[in-house]
């Protein structure tokens, strides 16, 4: 399943390019948490998965699989906007005060899936033959 995992953990089909922004915000996240650590800053990176309704669930799902994108999720269920709300108030929150330098994983437990059920290698060997799978995006 093609959607918003976090990139940095695994690669992904045609993602290149956000799967290197993504690392490089992770490893400057790491820096500043210990370069102004001392000062009492923290930094954190909250790492989406599948949210529901956003841009990157239209480009990134994969349709004609003929099951439906929660089959592919753990817990059930894409996320919502809310539930990375609820992660970044508690990243700012004084319950995370120890937390620094941490990408915090709101997916639903798709990272810990050992594949993604994207038509793999075809895609990257024949995209023209896994074209109609995606929503016209490509």
């Amino acid at each position: 399943m093609g959607f918003g995992i976090h990139l940095t953990l695994t690669g992904l089909p045609y993602q290149a390019h956000v799967s290197s922004a993504k690392a490089g915000v992770d490893a400057l996240s790491r820096v500043i948490a210990v370069e102004e650590g001392p000062w009492g800053v923290r930094s954190n990176v909250i790492a989406p998965g599948p949210i529901a309704a956003t841009e990157g669930m239209s480009r990134l799902s994969v349709s004609g699989s003929g099951r439906p994108v929660e089959s592919f999720i753990p817990l059930g269920r894409q996320g919502a906007v809310q539930d990375i709300a609820n992660a970044t108030v508690f990243l700012f929150s004084d319950a995370a005060c120890l937390i620094t330098g941490e990408a915090l994983v709101v997916d639903g437990g798709v990272q810990h899936l050992s594949s993604l059920q994207f038509p793999y290698p075809d895609a990257v060997l024949d995209p023209e033959s896994v074209r109609k799978l995606f929503k016209g995006k490509l």
